[in-house]
């Protein structure tokens, strides 16, 4: 669809700055285990990407003076938040000890379709006790398991935050398999920053498959998945061409999927009963700004998340993300300046019916507020701009083509666990979906998982596995 791969992990360039299009907190990169997927997907097309280690997850600043940083060290990470919860010291500990139980039964085993009943069979023979782990934590949410073990009420919120940050719902929400992923893989494989910029990733993967014979097409809108006698046997383009094959892999949200790739009014019951279960997320507000290099105090960490109000946390524009990559990759940046990234969820119901001066005029407010919000952290940030860029979540929807740039799908209501998000295979026969609207959800090590998963599922589909 877009002129370079990579979708919101890919990149843009203004005035001598390399922007990420999203986040650069990335998850997957370790050496170890086989958690690690984007190291693995790179390694699947015979390429490779040097990253670079941070040593903080986030620095968080967070209401009533909470302040503190996630480091990739654990003891050091559990030292810093028992200082400030010190009468929860034990409860601390038994909830961020039972996500590594989590984690090290996912860990354990390759990670690949659950759809395919050899490879579940193989590896339950192999590993019964991380697969016994991981049944037991199915239809789990961290929330419940937080409150087996904490009653402080801030500690609880300060959860909350812990799980807001990449599912975007609290942790009463939240699945403890994908917590227990994000709790343990930050300080096991750590938080890694391709050089380069986070589109390297998707720069690399292409230079690989098309080694391996395969070949990308951009500028190429798909309108339509081609569907003949209730099988999936192609797409059509904007510009009236098609393309057949075997197997049709949609990487769109679900609601892009069956609602606009696809006739509404077919829509499968299964996808129906999706929509009861899970609803859009918010887009995202999203400020990339050129900044002086000595605005920035010494120390600086390069996430950081701010918060003024726990009650505001969901709310439009409320929690405040912040990236500043150039402090692990100058090169990204001119010489003497830095690049921060800071996005704040946003609906898109809040961007819509406004002529175009009225737009601009609401993009600089926003722009203008953040940019105030974060003179908590960064004194004299409005003196040291030197670019200033901001985008909606109009812009998400134009560029990534997604339904109302939504970041993904969140739960309606408190589910069970994972149990409801659906797998890659569809109703429709020969159609799969990957991304963060299947399971396991959201984020770039998420996405891959699924991407691993289908990849995997159809390979046994056409007998080739």
């Amino acid at each position: 669809r877009y002129l370079i791969p990579g979708g919101s992990a890919g990149y843009f360039e203004r005035e001598g700055y390399r922007f990420d299009v999203g986040a650069s907190m990335i998850f997957g990169f370790g050496t170890e285990g086989t958690t690690n997927l984007l190291t693995r997907a790179l390694e699947a097309v015979n390429v490779s990407l040097e990253t670079i280690a941070d040593p903080v997850q986030i620095h968080y600043h967070l209401p009533r003076g909470l302040e503190l940083k996630v480091h990739k060290d654990y003891e050091k990470f559990l030292q810093e938040l028992i200082t400030h919860f010190p009468h929860q010291r034990q409860g601390i500990r038994k909830f961020y000890d039972e996500c590594w139980q989590v984690f090290n039964c996912l860990n354990a085993m390759e990670l690949l379709s659950l759809e395919e009943p050899r490879y579940l069979t193989r590896v339950f023979f192999q590993h019964p006790l991380a697969c016994l782990g991981l049944v037991k934590y199915l239809p789990q949410n961290a929330g419940d398991i937080a409150r087996k073990y904490i009653s402080d009420p801030q500690l609880l919120q300060f959860l909350d935050m812990e799980c807001y940050c990449w599912s975007v719902v609290p942790a009463q929400k939240t699945p403890m398999i994908n917590a227990g992923m994000v709790f343990s893989d930050r300080h096991y494989g750590g938080i890694n920053y391709p050089k380069g910029g986070v589109g390297q990733i998707a720069q690399r993967l292409v230079e690989g498959l098309q080694q391996a014979g395969s070949q990308i097409q951009y500028k190429a809108r798909v309108t339509k998945i081609i569907v003949e006698k209730g099988k999936a046997v192609g797409v059509a383009l904007a510009n009236g061409q098609e393309y057949r094959a075997k197997r049709i892999v949609s990487n769109c949200t679900r609601w892009d999927t069956f609602e606009k790739l696809l006739p509404v009014e077919e829509m499968p019951a299964a996808e129906k009963r999706w929509r009861q279960r899970y609803q859009k997320s918010p887009s995202f507000l999203s400020l990339h700004l050129g900044v002086n290099a000595e605005i920035l105090p010494a120390g600086t960490e390069c996430h950081h998340i701010l918060l003024e109000d726990w009650e505001k946390m969901e709310d439009e524009q409320g929690t405040i993300f912040v990236s500043i990559p150039t402090l692990l990759d100058p090169d990204l940046a001119p010489a003497g300046h830095h690049i921060i990234h800071t996005f704040t969820p946003s609906w898109i119901e809040n961007w819509q019916g406004l002529s175009n001066s009225e737009y601009q005029q609401k993009k600089e407010q926003a722009a203008e507020s953040l940019i105030e919000r974060l003179e908590a952290i960064f004194p004299g940030l409005s003196q040291g701009l030197d670019y200033q860029e901001i985008g909606t979540p109009r812009t998400h929807r134009r560029f990534l083509g997604r339904e109302d740039g939504t970041y993904g799908a969140i739960p309606r209501r408190k589910l069970m666990g994972l149990l409801g998000m659906p797998f890659n295979r569809t109703a429709i026969d020969q159609l799969y979906c990957v991304g963060d609207s299947t399971f396991p959800g959201q984020g770039l090590n998420a996405v891959a998982f699924s991407g691993f998963a289908c990849a995997h599922r159809i390979a046994v589909d056409l007998g080739l596995r």
